[in-house]
């Protein structure tokens, strides 16, 4: 299955040069599928025959092709699994983790693969939180958005009955800017802005593409391989940073777990009957993004954003499908629909915590499995390729 090279993050249809973006049978059929577990991603969702598939997130690969396709995905606390063996891309961030249809195949895959690794525990945490999450007055012009948010409260109102429990709103930035060790550290977005683009570009042409190209010049009298647009200019990013800044970006994410283990999550405890002391939710919203558009030339990928919590805290975050939205094909001239998901955050440590609730609100009936084809309810695969 096709993913993006190097496991950097690409976008269809520019980024992709040798090999074609996999397709994505969700909506109108020209939708991107995210990256860089972009094939794990759209067979999950294409193929009924197809039970699981296996990716990595480092910034979002696993968890970005899953909320694309409306399906299940879990990023893992970090270090749950060893890596040997397989190419990094900055390892304070790589993780390995899953891409189902069906939350019982998920746990048994996890059980498999995680061992010892992943315990599970009898009861569920004594708190639930959201993270910018949408309230029950909030209206928006965007018909698509008004959509996903009724489906993400419907599914809060739900959580909250099954779990016997008020959802309450966590602002991390804010609480940042009241406890931060040193007064002059900036904010969260300014602190973390190049954390995650240096990290993995000092790291990867550290570990991945100075030993590559030492080889590849060895056997082919000095010549350079070709490299896609993406990774080239993310490693010319991290050529142009003197080798300190891989400390800063280091120094940074500590700074934002400890900070995280602190004041909003602490690291889970397995002396207790729950291990987290919380759930939080989050989500993505509806993701839109057409592949016949043209592209601006690559950039780094600065920023921060909540989908950036896990990679930065080492927790996991997992992707659990709701529902669709529609929205207007500029492909189909059509009304089409495209998966609305959630992610699931717990503390470190505390993976097993999310795979019993998921499994438990799936047996509720407050979840579902969905099915492949060109939505969560399945159908004909529109302009598929026979």
């Amino acid at each position: 299955m096709k993913t993006s090279q190097f496991a950097n993050g690409e976008v269809a249809t520019a980024d992709w040069v040798d090999y074609h973006e996999p397709f994505n049978p969700r909506g109108d059929g020209y939708q991107d599928t995210s990256s860089s577990s972009s094939g794990p991603g759209s067979g999950i969702g294409s193929y009924p025959w197809l039970d699981l598939t296996l990716g990595s997130d480092t910034g979002g690969s696993i968890r970005g092709p899953s909320q694309v396709q409306g399906v299940y995905g879990n990023r893992p606390t970090r270090g749950i699994i060893p890596l040997t063996n397989t190419m990094p891309l900055a390892p304070e961030l790589d993780t390995a983790g899953f891409l189902v249809r069906d939350p019982t195949i998920w746990t048994a895959a996890a059980k498999a693969m995680y061992q010892d690794a992943l315990p599970f525990f009898p009861q569920f945490p004594p708190k639930l939180q959201t993270i910018n999450f949408p309230l029950p007055n909030t209206t928006t012009s965007d018909s698509t958005k008004a959509e996903a948010n009724a489906i993400l409260l419907n599914f809060l109102s739900k959580l909250e009955a099954f779990l016997k429990l008020k959802a309450s709103p966590v602002n991390y930035t804010a609480l940042w800017d009241q406890v931060k060790p040193d007064a002059a550290l900036p904010p969260l977005s300014v602190l973390l802005n190049r954390t995650y683009p240096t990290l993995i570009s000092k790291e990867q042409t550290k570990n991945v593409r100075d030993p590559f190209f030492a080889d590849y010049a060895a056997m082919n009298n000095g010549r350079t391989p070709f490299v896609d647009p993406v990774p080239k200019a993310r490693w010319a990013f991290g050529d142009s940073l003197p080798a300190s800044e891989l400390d800063v970006a280091i120094a940074n994410k500590t700074l934002f777990q400890n900070f995280w283990e602190t004041y909003v999550l602490p690291a889970g405890d397995n002396h207790t009957a729950y291990c987290s002391q919380s759930i939080i939710l989050y989500s993505s919203g509806v993701n839109i993004l057409y592949r016949n558009t043209y592209l601006q030339p690559p950039k780094p990928p600065f920023g921060f954003d909540d989908s950036q919590i896990s990679i930065f805290a080492e927790v996991p975050d997992f992707v659990v499908p709701l529902g669709s939205a529609s929205y207007n094909s500029t492909v189909t001239n059509h009304t089409e629909v495209l998966p609305v998901s959630v992610d699931i955050i717990a503390a470190r440590g505390c993976d097993g915590v999310i795979f019993s609730l998921v499994e438990a609100l799936l047996q509720a009936g407050i979840i579902t499995i969905p099915l492949a084809g060109q939505t969560i309810t399945g159908g004909e695969i529109l302009y598929k390729h026979k």
